[in-house]
């Protein structure tokens, strides 16, 4: 099985900035997938940036930018920097791995995402 494990979460000011990492264990068979997703209280879980092993990145509309998602092959960690945050990114935030296959357009889908990370909280104040 394989688990991954969030860090990095707290609570920061407006336009301060974040960086959470995700650590993999367990064994991974290629090609998959790697993402972060969010879910605020009230909403459906939903998808802010993901990533595929030949480099590929998808992020949501409304952080690109500010936010930047990267991924480590050889310590195997997956990282998101989160800059100017706002408000509206408080949220949890989970990391998320598919077991194989993973097209572009679903790198922000949560129907593709096999393993999920247990989430740490972001809290942004005004």
């Amino acid at each position: 099985q394989v688990q991954p494990v969030e860090s990095g979460g707290g609570s920061v000011q407006a336009g301060g900035s974040l960086r959470l990492s995700c650590v993999v264990s367990g064994y991974l068979h290629a090609p998959h997938c790697m993402g972060w997703f969010r879910q605020a209280p009230g909403k459906e879980r939903e998808g802010v940036a993901g990533i595929r092993g030949d480099g590929t990145i998808t992020y949501a509309r409304s952080v690109k930018g500010p936010f930047t998602i990267s991924q480590d092959k050889v310590e195997d960690t997956l990282a998101l920097q989160m800059n100017n945050l706002k408000p509206e990114a408080t949220a949890e935030y989970y990391c998320a791995i598919t077991r194989s296959f993973c097209g572009v357009p679903w790198l922000l889908s949560r129907a593709p995402y096999d393993y999920w990370g247990q989430g740490t909280q972001v809290t942004v104040s005004s």
